[in-house]
């Protein structure tokens, strides 16, 4: 599967329906996957969330339309699936700098969020990953977070592991796990967020950390051979842009693991259905 014919279908699909009821699931069709994996999928590949992209892009249409006919708010709102006056207006002003009644006044501050493209003749030079399935039992870890953007995760990361490692190794020894949690807020749209939360965790209990437990699950364990976050990085961006395509395997809502190991390798754990 061409993953980039796949992701321009998907945008043509939402052009044609930002004024209706947009389908997870359709999305997902058309990258043959589940809806987590299909958001998962999205948010690396173009770092922002789909809901995000969605939320920006009828934000960008209603002003142009709210400039270009004598529509009510209220009706606009409605249009671009708002539930009220009041929830747009705040949603506009946000995003455009000026309130849905001064566009007429202040068109050239009207901000355009342009639709996404992928150049199709993009190809991969379908390099073989190594893997393997393992199973875990349910674990219990102790850990620390900061919350990021998809932009921005991947200049933070590093950094705050290296101030918790600096930190808390000479207390309690080396971190365990790295985890990316995505966020849900449960607003107007599914997973609207654009943030996440990076912990850092070890199986010890430690005074001061959260508690966060991992449901038992089978996971695919690709081995990487050191610590360094750009390797990491680069075996993650493989393994949605290459891999996970071209798999059969779906992706559970549970957050993806790195693991540390004593030897000083990386084990990136990717939680599978059945």
């Amino acid at each position: 599967m061409n993953i980039y014919h796949a992701l321009n279908e998907m945008i043509t699909y939402i052009e044609q329906n930002l004024e209706h009821e947009i389908s997870y699931t359709k999305l997902a069709q058309f990258l043959g996957v589940n809806e987590y994996t299909m958001q998962s999928l999205f948010s690396l590949l173009c770092n922002i969330s789909i809901s995000d992209y969605i939320r920006k892009r009828r934000l960008s249409e209603a002003g142009f339309y709210l400039y270009k006919t004598n529509a009510k708010i209220i009706d606009i709102a409605l249009q671009y699936h708002y539930e009220n006056p009041t929830s747009f207006s705040r949603a506009f002003e946000k995003f455009h700098g000026i309130k849905p009644s001064q566009v007429k006044s202040n068109p050239e501050k009207l901000k355009l969020y342009p639709k996404l493209h992928f150049d199709e003749t993009i190809t991969d030079k379908n390099e073989k990953m190594e893997y393997s399935i393992i199973e875990q039992d349910e674990l219990v870890l102790y850990g620390k977070s900061f919350e990021s953007t998809h932009e921005d995760i991947f200049k933070k990361v590093p950094r705050f592991f290296q101030e918790m490692y600096q930190k808390y190794a000479p207390l309690y020894g080396d971190i365990d796990y790295g985890m990316t949690v995505y966020k849900d807020d449960n607003s107007h749209d599914r997973y609207t967020t654009n943030h996440l939360e990076y912990w850092i965790l070890y199986k010890k209990e430690i005074p001061g950390f959260t508690k966060y437990i991992i449901p038992k699950s089978k996971w695919l364990c690709f081995h990487i051979p050191t610590f360094e976050a750009d390797k990491i990085q680069e075996l993650t961006h493989k393994f949605y842009l290459s891999f996970l395509p071209s798999c059969q395997y779906n992706i559970r809502p549970i957050p993806e693991l790195e693991y540390y190991s004593d030897d000083g390798s990386t084990d990136f754990l990717v939680p599978i259905e059945d």
